[in-house]
């Protein structure tokens, strides 16, 4: 497997920029993701802060090393042989309190764990509606993330988008810019951040005063709606749903049909609740995920003749 002296001298410059004591080598990249699946980096930095992470993203860009940029790791499959390059892990996860409506957060603080428990406890909604969802902010802000609210009386999809304010950013072109909402085009599954390479380095949201009590109960409320239907990443890591969107039909609903609900191969299962989602049952390979993708889109073509396409991001070397 390559190593990461075979990345040539910017190996040496990236030390330099970075410090060699902050680069770990030949990094496993399994346990930073909610799958738990994935092979080495040559190249692993950690960024704590904005400055950290714009520095390792511009030292990168400059000396011309493959990079990616890795946030909670939910919504990808990285392949058994790793990743060739350098991986900046993001966790800039300060949340600091703007005034009694704003709050700002590092794009690698998480949305449930850091951001949902500050922002309630300070009496505020608008986030609360996310939570159970892994992700990062910079990774709700990349795939406008939403949910779809059960209670009969509020039933619709609620996005991201709609407390977001503004972001500070680090444009594809190396400079550090404000933008407001409208920047981010967002639509369904989908920002401007799918099409530019521009990095998150934090995000304002605007939110609303609502009674602490009231916020918690709509989080019991999601939290077991969630249960119901999706996998406790605890026991069977997963990276979401697998593949896009069929509107009308449903691609869990298409897999469901063909009888794969709950199909093994290897160490990987189509979950027998969800059949959009597959889980690790422990020890699967990206091998043992892509095999099952294949079998779920031969399938539904075959019987059903839809084309599934995959949703969760591939990375690295499979």
């Amino acid at each position: 497997m390559p190593q990461a002296n075979t990345l040539g001298p910017a190996v040496g410059e990236l030390e330099a920029r970075l410090g060699a004591d902050r680069l770990e080598r030949d990094a496993l990249l399994g346990p930073f993701t909610t799958f738990k699946i994935g092979g080495p980096a040559d190249l692993l930095y950690r960024a704590l802060t904005p400055d950290e992470l714009a520095r390792a993203v511009t030292a990168a860009r400059e000396l011309e090393i493959p990079y990616f940029l890795l946030g909670l790791g939910a919504n990808i499959l990285i392949g058994d042989r790793g990743f060739r390059g350098l991986v900046i892990k993001n966790e800039v996860e300060h949340v600091e309190f703007l005034d009694d409506r704003r709050v700002k957060a590092g794009g690698g603080a998480k949305v449930y764990h850091d951001l949902i428990q500050a922002t309630v406890a300070h009496g505020l909604g608008g986030l609360h509606h996310f939570v159970g969802i892994p992700s990062t902010v910079g990774g709700a802000v990349w795939q406008n993330l939403h949910f779809l609210s059960p209670a009969p009386e509020r039933e619709r999809t609620v996005f991201i988008e709609e407390v977001v304010e503004g972001a500070t950013l680090l444009t594809q072109e190396g400079e550090v810019r404000e933008v407001d909402r409208a920047y981010f085009k967002f639509g369904y599954d989908y920002s401007i951040l799918h099409d530019r390479q521009d990095v998150v380095l934090d995000v304002t949201f605007n939110l609303e005063p609502a009674p602490r009590e009231q916020l918690r109960d709509v989080i019991r409320e999601n939290l077991m709606w969630r249960d119901d239907r999706h996998p406790d990443l605890w026991l069977y890591p997963s990276a979401g749903s697998v593949f896009q969107k069929i509107e009308g039909v449903g691609a869990g609903r298409l897999i469901d049909q063909c009888g794969l609900k709950g199909h093994v191969l290897g160490g990987a299962q189509i979950f027998h609740k969800h059949a959009n989602i597959m889980v690790n049952l422990g020890g699967a390979t990206a091998a043992d995920v892509r095999a099952l993708i294949d079998l779920a889109q031969s399938t539904v073509k075959r019987e059903l003749g839809y084309e599934l396409k995959t949703e969760i991001g591939m990375i690295g070397e499979f």
